[in-house]
């Protein structure tokens, strides 16, 4: 009988010596998860959140919303589609440039759910991120339009059509669900 040894779970620590890969991975729970290949309407959405949410805050040094940043805290290290980081949270070098490693969780964090990935599995991101520190999480569903809204202590609320979607307390984003889902039409 030949015995086999399981090789040893990677550390936290181990991990982020890894190189990047394209998707990124993850590490949640000691698991080493990577993330799908974003396809077009992901990344068409991803882009216009960015630049709304961008448009509003960065001029006035409020807020700025990162795509797929690494974000290491509680145990985790996570990528959300989009990591918004209050002014305030992002750490800068002596020459005012932002430094590469985020070891907080983002203020709010926003997941578009793809067709191959786990609802649950991004949901169990967004409730870490808030568990650590996360003021609000976006989880975008875009084959029945809606957006599931977390907050810290409140249950999930679910928006579709014409609901108003909260936005940090700070960020004048004045945004409807069909709007963000009218993104997805680039046709004439």
């Amino acid at each position: 009988m030949m015995v086999q040894t399981l090789p040893k779970p990677l550390t936290l620590e181990e991990f982020l010596t890894l190189p990047e890969t394209k998707p990124p991975s993850e590490y949640i729970d000691g698991q080493i998860r990577q993330k799908p290949m974003p396809k077009t309407r992901h990344s068409r959405l991803q882009s216009k959140i960015i630049a709304q949410i961008n448009g509003i805050t960065e001029p006035v040094h409020l807020a700025y919303a990162f795509p797929e940043l690494r974000c290491t805290f509680g145990g985790s290290s996570v990528v959300p589609d989009i990591a918004i980081l209050q002014w305030n949270h992002i750490p800068f070098d002596e020459k005012g440039e932002p430094v590469d490693d985020i070891l907080i969780a983002p203020d709010w964090t926003i997941e578009i759910v793809s067709p191959s990935q786990s609802a649950n599995k991004v949901t169990g991101n967004i409730l870490h991120c808030l568990k650590y520190g996360c003021q609000l999480g976006w989880l975008i569903d875009t084959q029945d339009c809606s957006i599931l809204v977390f907050q810290p202590k409140q249950e999930p609320r679910i928006c579709y059509g014409k609901d108003n979607l909260v936005s940090l307390e700070n960020i004048k984003l004045e945004l409807k669900v069909e709007a963000l889902f009218n993104w997805l039409k680039m046709k004439p």
